[in-house]
Order: structure tokens, then C-alpha cells, then sequence
């Protein structure tokens, strides 16, 4: 399997480590760290996440880790990260 990560996954990334990083810079680096390796342990075991409703034509899911949501989805032997979001965080 394959793991892509889209540009408004990694825009997140971006984001949250900019919002984190000037008040706590080692939190901030750790939750990208999470993020990053639970992405990648994906790639073992995509069907990990739980299903998200409203997408039945389409295999999208999500995992938490810790504070954060990754969404992802399996388009045959791809897994691509689409979005990640703090749970605190207005969608």
C-alpha cells in the first residue's frame, strides 16, 4: 500500500504545528510525530480507522490520535491522508 498525503492534509500539518509551535515547541513537534507515525502504520493496517458515514460509495475513515483526527481514504492499493484536525477544532 501507498501512502499519499494530500496538500489539505499537509496544509493542516502545517497549521497546527504553527498555531502549537510558538507557545509549546516540544508538544508541537510530538503531535506531528504522532500524526506522521500513526499515518504510516496505516499502511499496515488501513482498515484500522473506523468507517465514516455519509461516504458509502467511497471507503473514507478516521483514526485518533491522541488530541487529533486523521481522515484518510483507500482508493485501491493508495491510502491518502486528507484531512487531520485537532478534536477541539470547529469544521
Amino acid at each position: 500500500m501507498k501512502l499519499i498525503w494530500t496538500s489539505k492534509a499537509h496544509g493542516d500539518l502545517v497549521r497546527l504545528h504553527a498555531f502549537l509551535a510558538p507557545v509549546a515547541p516540544i508538544p508541537a513537534k510530538r503531535a506531528l510525530q504522532l500524526i506522521v507515525q500513526a499515518a504510516k502504520r496505516l499502511v499496515e493496517h488501513p482498515r484500522m480507522g473506523e468507517r465514516i458515514e455519509g461516504h458509502e460509495s467511497r471507503e473514507v475513515r478516521r483514526l485518533i490520535v491522541s488530541d487529533y483526527e486523521l481522515q484518510y481514504e483507500l482508493v485501491g492499493d493508495i491510502l491518502y491522508v486528507t484531512r487531520i484536525w485537532h478534536g477541539r477544532e470547529d469544521r
